[in-house]
């Protein structure tokens, strides 16, 4: 099974280069963040010409999760439990897949940095960590599943120094700030495994590089996507890999596929 995260920074913006991909590489089950349309307005139906199902959690103009999947798919949570929220964060299906049912959540994890002309408001920060909590909460009712789960996106945290091209630009930042680096180690604590971590603990494994300064030309990026998986589905890792491809094309997202290959 090859299941993918991939931000796509507006799906209706980007529907040609997903579609292209789509095709390219034939994954089983994708996770797509940002599509930042209402679900009314999602592409349904240039999809399922691909042959994919679609769940979708939508919003619109921002933010905005899905799921795309080749077989039938369950919505299991749309929204976050645990927590309140307005945005479109969250979504969770249940498949199948080699006679074993999956779980998969699509996340969009919040930012936290304060808006550009209110530097010290700390509400969108606080948000984050109430967000991480809640996401921490549900993750250890998962595990208790004992089956393959999948909680793959866009995490918006760099883990380390070796995820980031250069850690004291970041230093002050929500996405490498140290409680929210805490709060992420403790869902692998929990039991959860970084897909990417497990087979290449020396790459970088950039997902993310900005549209300014020549970020992709200069490799200036850093690792905020993550497959993280229980280990049921971490015992089936066979493969995974950053698809750079499509952040070179035409008209990209900011953000690149991750992809896993997985056992059934």
């Amino acid at each position: 099974m090859i299941a993918a995260t991939y931000n796509v920074n507006s799906v209706n913006a980007r529907i040609e280069n997903l579609s292209r991909w789509l095709k390219e590489k034939s994954p089983d089950i994708v996770l797509l963040q940002e599509i930042k349309t209402e679900s009314g307005n999602f592409p349904f139906f240039e999809l399922q010409a691909l042959g994919y199902e679609a769940a979708v959690q939508g919003q619109k103009s921002y933010n905005g999760v899905a799921v795309l999947s080749k077989k039938k798919i369950k919505v299991v949570e749309e929204g976050l439990p645990g927590i309140k929220d307005e945005q479109a964060r969250y979504l969770e299906v249940e498949t199948e897949a080699g006679g074993v049912l999956w779980r998969a959540a699509s996340i969009y994890l919040p930012n936290g940095n304060p808006p550009y002309n209110q530097p010290d408001d700390d509400s969108k920060y606080r948000y984050k960590l109430a967000w991480m909590d809640a996401l921490y909460r549900h993750a250890k009712t998962l595990l208790a599943l004992n089956r393959p789960v999948v909680l793959g996106g866009d995490f918006n945290v760099i883990l380390t120094a070796g995820d980031v091209y250069d850690e004291k630009a970041f230093l002050k930042d929500a996405l490498y700030r140290e409680e929210v680096k805490q709060k992420l180690t403790a869902l692998k604590y929990l039991g959860y495994y970084d897909a990417f971590r497990l087979l290449h603990p020396q790459e970088n494994g950039y997902t993310f590089w900005d549209y300014s300064g020549q970020a992709l030309q200069a490799d200036n990026g850093m690792r905020i996507d993550y497959m993280m998986l229980s280990a049921p589905a971490a015992d089936r890792l066979e493969k995974c890999y950053v698809d750079k491809a499509p952040r070179q094309g035409t008209k990209p997202s900011d953000h690149t596929p991750l992809i896993i290959e997985l056992k059934e």
